[in-house]
């Protein structure tokens, strides 16, 4: 597996989400996960699973060293004090004096100024809580503004991105600042699996669809993609996108499945508005 290089992070092209799993599933299979190699692990306060995180990681036999470890504070966290008592509770929960990327849930959801939670990133930062810090599901423009804000390089920008969804202008952004963007839904809430487009590419290789879109991902320079799944011997499947790669044609004719309806996750009062697509 490679690492994309974000503004100083070196983060491992290819991370193991946690997002909806409840306890006793990270207990059972984020330890499968480890051992195979996955050693990117992304969770947050919101998915109440912090401590079963901390927990599998501490009793993997795998070094905290060789873990690359993010986390995100929730909306209602984002004023000043509630913000930097919330990284403590997440450091205790997760069993760490620090953790590699600490990002910004959502940019809505709070009245609290961008400037004062970028100063809390920061300060956390400072303090040697956080190595890296970023920001998740922001639009172009408040990508600029973070940037501007912050005295430490933002590293990644985590947004919704599989091949039914255009983001072209937001990973432009990203690069123009050294940043990377994260991958979140890369199955598109299951349609890749089933995707025609995607099973015969996968045929050629010898590959599923669903690897297909794995491997189109982390194949983009400056791009992430989490993984995720709550059965441990799909795990495989997943991890084993590092030993062949697409063509030009395969990875064009993917990009040309996005579409203009093709974003999943848009909640009302969170999420901002959207950049229209290139």
């Amino acid at each position: 597996m490679h690492s994309v290089n974000s503004n100083g992070a070196n983060i491992p092209a290819l991370g193991f989400g946690t997002f909806r799993m409840p306890g006793a599933d990270v207990l059972r299979v984020l330890p499968e996960a480890l051992k195979l190699g996955f050693h990117h692990i992304d969770t947050a306060q919101i998915y109440g699973n912090e401590a079963e995180v901390g927990e599998a990681i501490h009793n993997s036999g795998v070094s905290r060293a060789d873990i690359f470890l993010t986390t995100k504070v929730w909306v209602d966290k984002y004023a000043h004090r509630d913000f930097l008592a919330s990284v403590d509770e997440s450091l205790k929960k997760l069993k760490t004096d620090h953790v590699d990327l600490l990002l910004l849930h959502w940019p809505g959801g709070s009245d609290v100024p961008m400037a004062e939670r970028i100063g809390a990133l920061n300060e956390v930062h400072r303090a040697g809580k956080v190595r890296h810090i970023g920001v998740s599901n922001f639009n172009t423009a408040q990508m600029e503004e973070a940037v501007k804000l912050s005295d430490a390089p933002i590293a990644t920008n985590q947004v919704e991105y599989h091949p039914y969804l255009d983001q072209t202008k937001v990973l432009g952004t990203a690069r123009k600042h050294g940043m990377s963007i994260t991958a979140y839904y890369a199955m598109a809430n299951g349609k890749v699996p089933n995707d025609p487009l995607l099973k015969e590419i996968g045929a050629r290789h010898g590959k599923t669809a669903a690897q297909v879109a794995l491997r189109w991902l982390v194949q983009q320079k400056d791009v992430i993609t989490l993984s995720k799944t709550a059965t441990v011997d799909r795990l495989k499947e997943n991890f084993a996108i590092f030993d062949f790669a697409l063509g030009d044609g395969e990875m064009a004719e993917i990009h040309a499945l996005a579409r203009a309806d093709g974003r999943i996750v848009n909640p009302e009062g969170l999420a901002p508005a959207w950049d229209k697509a290139a």
